[in-house]
């Protein structure tokens, strides 16, 4: 499997550095059509005839990679295309489903140039089979299945209209006065990080001790990014379960997070002040919140409204009145307008549940 991925990895490197070269030259980019022709050619030289040991169709996924990169880079939705790294998201799809066999009963999964494999049945894969990617994360491998089935009828969402303030102290904070604690994976596992990392830096380039040491690193990453995961699923699934319509900030988390380092010539200010709180915004994972909430209120028939953040902690519930000077501390709001008094966060969320539901003027 690492050689199939591998091979994957290559067609994907070779195909884009001749994108660029052609660029280069002042040449149209070749469709995804040009790329398998190429492709044949590849698989049949003799410097790179080990491209014929892996699988076609992955190969040609690769490329279709490449081609929808491209496209989300010229759609503005991506940056440019970069070079895939050995070891990295290591991955490859079987797209054609009469090569694929799947045994529920007994555990087993057929691939092309694969044969059977057992894999651990964590759940039941109801429908019919359209595609399989294979992909490898810390030494593990695992497998996703995408199938195609019919659904009943759209559920009829239960439960009030509320409204989401997301922040640090609070992860997210409803309307109603309900709140969920930050879980912080990253901080928790700093301490651990470092001294990985810097085990990992005292150790020879490519010995074994050094992957040994880098293994170790991939490892706490994985604890992180699978504990953060865990909480938002468990969050998003009890906020889907009981709110029909969910009205969330549209935080720009890219601008948020954005570095204040400045150049030499505009140096920035509070530069390690602002990088802890990158650090803290980018350990709160907004926008796979966002994200998770979005998809599983449309399971259960919901809404999820993105309100502009503007002025949300900032305007009063009762007079409406907008002042910075509203909200003296991170936890307290006053409105120097009526008086009213009242946690900044639940009058944010008051504030996005307002927004999300006010009628649109035709």
């Amino acid at each position: 499997m690492r050689r199939f991925a591998g091979s994957c990895r290559f067609v994907f490197n070779k195909a884009l550095a001749l994108q660029k070269e052609r660029h280069e030259q002042g040449e149209n980019k070749l469709g995804y059509a040009g790329l398998c022709k190429l492709l044949t050619e590849w698989r049949n030289s003799p410097q790179t005839a080990w491209l014929a040991d892996a699988p076609v169709h992955p190969l040609q996924q690769s490329l279709k990679d490449l081609e929808r990169a491209y496209t989300n880079f010229f759609a503005k939705r991506a940056d440019f295309p970069r070079f895939k790294k050995k070891g990295q998201r290591d991955s490859f799809r079987y797209p054609d489903p009469k090569q694929i066999k799947l045994d529920q009963t007994n555990s087993r999964l057929f691939l092309p140039k694969l044969g059977w494999l057992r894999y651990r049945n964590s759940r039941e894969v109801p429908g019919t089979v359209k595609n399989i990617t294979v992909s490898q994360s810390c030494g593990k491998w695992f497998v996703s299945i995408q199938t195609e089935r019919e659904i009943d009828e759209q559920p009829t969402a239960q439960g009030a209209a509320v409204g989401i303030d997301m922040g640090i102290a609070r992860f997210a904070t409803l309307s109603d006065g309900s709140f969920y604690a930050p879980l912080n994976s990253f901080k928790r596992h700093e301490t651990a990080l470092c001294k990985a990392q810097q085990a990992m830096s005292r150790k020879v380039r490519f010995s074994r001790n050094w992957n040994k040491a880098k293994a170790c690193v991939q490892r706490i990453h994985s604890r992180i990014g699978n504990a953060r995961r865990d909480y938002l699923h468990k969050c998003s699934t009890t906020i889907s379960q009981n709110h029909a319509m969910v009205c969330i900030e549209d935080l720009q988390v890219r601008n948020m997070s954005r570095s204040a380092a400045g150049t030499a010539e505009a140096p920035g200010r509070n530069v390690r002040t602002k990088s802890g709180l990158n650090r803290a915004i980018l350990d709160q994972g907004w926008f796979e919140f966002r994200r998770q909430l979005d998809y599983k209120l449309a399971w259960r028939g919901g809404w999820l409204i993105a309100v502009p953040p503007q002025n949300t902690s900032r305007r009063c519930p009762c007079c409406g009145h907008v002042s910075a000077a509203n909200r003296q501390t991170q936890a307290l709001f006053r409105c120097v307008g009526c008086g009213f008094e009242g946690n900044a966060d639940v009058v944010g969320g008051d504030q996005c549940t307002k927004g999300g539901t006010r009628p649109v003027s035709l």
